[in-house]
């Protein structure tokens, strides 16, 4: 399957291509086909999402899976790296293992 996606013009998050809008969770993603790239082209130009490109990915029962390690980080959010979110760490969360 190929999935659009890309970033939120307004806050930069990720974004994922649902059939028909964009959403902030790949379990909404849909397949984009063969019509994926022209997706992405359209929805760029309509200023609807910054940089949007296609992926490959596989369905599972919980939704997509991105193939590319890179691309399920990106839909994992913004880090995963408690030292890089945007606002303090909470002391009780403990340590994240990985």
């Amino acid at each position: 399957m190929k999935l659009v996606t890309g970033n939120d013009l307004a806050s930069g998050d990720v974004i994922w291509w649902t059939g028909s809008d964009w959403t902030r969770h790949i379990a909404e993603a849909r397949d984009a086909g063969d019509h994926a790239e022209a997706i992405a082209r359209q929805e760029e130009a309509a200023r609807r999402v910054n940089v949007p490109y296609v992926i490959e990915a596989t369905e599972t029962p919980d939704g997509p899976r991105p193939a590319h390690i890179k691309d399920r980080i990106r839909a994992l959010g913004p880090t995963v790296r408690p030292d890089l979110t945007l606002k303090p760490a909470d002391p009780d969360a403990g340590d994240w293992v990985i």
